[in-house]
């Protein structure tokens, strides 16, 4: 099995496993007590603390460990906003953040504070012009991850964080897929990282605020960690976390120049392969691990067990499945496609042969779905028809009901149906899943046709008009 899932979580760190059976030894009494065995936990704890801190660049006393990323992250920006709250409760996030932060946030929206979203351009990169408008007198904090999650691209946090200076707002970072891989740019206040993230074990993530910031710990008081995060540390697991991220700072660069070129393989191969492809997000400034890809009329789902029956075991950038009828908050707010979409994500020492053979089983599979739904290839030429007049959008030549059908099913019936209304001509394809307004324009934007715009269905859901090319 070739795992292509390391954003998700990266295998454990041989080193990491070592340290662990270890600490387990030596580390499993209460670090806050002061008999021998606390003593020698404590001990522990500290190497690791000044050993993570090394690896960020910061001091000691700055980092805490949590149970989780996730608890880091939303830690970062519940905190931050809670220590500031005499400035104002207004928030600032990019609107691609991970679902962690995205959820603090509105939480926070649920207790009377003020969330905006910033807008991100087609690659996923934030927009700092649009970032800068909406700093306000009463922004109390802004969150910006480090890279995206979903398709790698890589955010400004440099210039972000000169904006935030310039008006005395500290920069929450989510940086849970850049620690471990590469450097975060300086700047930030308040960071949160993963362990999982990195080769160590999971359940141990990494709360940084640097001195100067104000934090006030959202959760109930406790005494350990500085006070920001409650509860009994897992020594042993912190140890080897602090153990793997030593271990992959050492020599990454070398490694990120062998995956990102891997990667760039496969970003430039998979279009030239399989017909009607996009792939998604910065092509440069990008994580070095990291690829995502959309096929047109291929249900992202279906394509992901096949590639795992065949032996691959990578994940999806979208929610839009079966099981979840909603598309991806990223995808949707970068517009691009996001029917059959597949994050490949390579961990450390990924050989490239398993790349190799990962390109020459994927265009079967592809072409076997698609064969399934009896749907051509978008760039395959349709039927000719004569030209007609342009078409009065208010009544289109043909109507495609699909409302209780979900993608990639509206898009499979207006590629099956295109050719069979005259150049110029509208089509209106009826639909109440929310995926078709992201992939209706993104089909039209891969096949040349125009899209027109919506409106209200007669029985329901939204009419998306498509013209003719």
């Amino acid at each position: 099995m070739a795992y292509f899932d390391a954003a998700s979580s990266e295998p454990l760190h041989p080193a990491a496993r070592s340290a662990f059976l270890s600490a387990l030894e030596e580390g499993w009494a209460d670090p806050a007590r002061q008999y021998h065995d606390g003593r020698r936990a404590r001990l522990l704890l500290d190497a690791a603390r000044e050993t993570v801190a090394s690896v960020l660049g910061v001091r000691p006393d700055e980092v805490s460990f949590t149970t989780s990323g996730t608890q880091a992250a939303q830690l970062a920006l519940l905190g931050t906003l809670a220590g500031r709250r005499r400035v104002g409760a207004h928030g600032v996030v990019s609107a691609v953040e991970h679902s962690a932060v995205l959820h603090a946030a509105e939480l926070h929206e649920s207790r009377g504070g003020e969330i905006t979203r910033t807008v991100v351009g087609r690659d996923g990169r934030v927009d700092l012009a649009a970032l800068a408008a909406d700093l306000r007198d009463d922004t109390a904090a802004v969150a910006l991850q480090s890279a995206n999650h979903e398709v790698g691209t890589l955010q400004p946090v440099a210039e972000a964080a000169e904006l935030c200076a310039a008006r005395g707002i500290p920069l929450v970072v989510d940086a849970a897929q850049s620690v471990g891989r590469i450097a975060v740019p300086d700047g930030w206040s308040v960071l949160a990282a993963s362990a999982h993230k990195w080769g160590g074990p999971a359940g141990v993530g990494v709360l940084v605020v640097r001195k100067g910031t104000r934090y006030t710990s959202p959760l109930p008081y406790d005494e350990r960690e500085a006070r920001r995060v409650p509860g009994f540390v897992n020594v042993p697991a912190v140890v080897a976390a602090a153990v793997a991220l030593g271990a992959v700072a050492t020599g990454s660069d070398e490694e990120n120049l062998r995956l990102s070129a891997l990667v760039d393989r496969i970003r430039v191969r998979v279009p030239e392969i399989v017909p009607d492809v996009e792939v998604v997000g910065d092509p440069v400034a990008r994580l070095p691990h990291l690829v995502t890809f959309s096929c047109l009329y291929v249900d992202g789902e279906a394509l992901l067990t096949a590639l795992d029956r065949a032996g691959f075991a990578v994940s999806s950038g979208s929610s839009c499945t079966s099981s979840t009828l909603t598309p991806s908050h990223v995808l949707e707010a970068m517009g691009v496609l996001t029917q059959g979409n597949v994050r490949v994500s390579l961990p450390r020492g990924t050989p490239e042969a398993e790349v190799d053979r990962f390109l020459a089983v994927l265009p079967k599979i592809v072409a076997d779905l698609r064969a399934v739904t009896g749907t051509a290839s978008a760039g395959a030429p349709v039927a000719e028809a004569p030209e007609a007049p342009a078409a009065d959008e208010g009544s289109p030549a043909l109507v495609l009901d699909t409302l209780g059908r979900r993608c990639p099913i509206p898009i499979i019936e207006l590629a099956r149906h295109i050719g069979d209304i005259a150049s110029g001509a509208v089509i209106a394809v009826l639909s109440d899943d929310e995926a078709a307004r992201l992939d209706v324009p993104a089909w039209c934007d891969m096949t040349g046709h125009e899209y027109v715009g919506e409106r209200p269905g007669e029985t329901g859901g939204v009419a998306y008009l498509v013209r003719r090319a």
